[in-house]
């Protein structure tokens, strides 16, 4: 019912900044939340920010002070603004969000994945 489509992923030196986007088409009008997640080659699957409803705004320690999670309900579209970024934040970032359906049953939806690269 739902896709997500993520961009705004490349390469930046480290202190560099990137705004990744998920932007979201089909049945988006009953959003209940949205992560962004991480995943670097050989290590797990890391929480990097995560927003609510309500707009309520959780980030993981690593990135605390440094990324920004953001939605913009006209445009369907979370984003992740980072800033100030060093080596360890290549990952690919994932995106996932969730959505009511008619009966208040929550379903969740992930993109395909952004390549962040931090390096010299």
């Amino acid at each position: 019912q739902v896709q997500l489509v993520e961009s705004g992923g490349g390469q930046v030196q480290p202190g560099g900044s990137l705004r990744l986007s998920c932007a979201a088409s089909g049945s988006t009008s009953s959003f209940n939340g949205a992560v962004w997640y991480r995943q670097a080659p050989g290590k797990e699957r890391e929480l990097v920010a995560t927003i609510t409803k309500e707009g309520a705004t959780y980030y993981g320690d690593s990135v605390k002070g440094r990324f920004t999670i953001s939605r913009d309900n006209a445009k369907n579209t979370v984003y992740l603004q980072m800033v100030s970024l060093k080596p360890e934040d290549t990952a690919v970032y994932l995106c996932n969000a969730a959505f009511l359906d008619g009966l208040g049953f929550v379903y969740d939806y992930w993109g395909q994945g952004t390549q962040v690269t931090v390096s010299s």
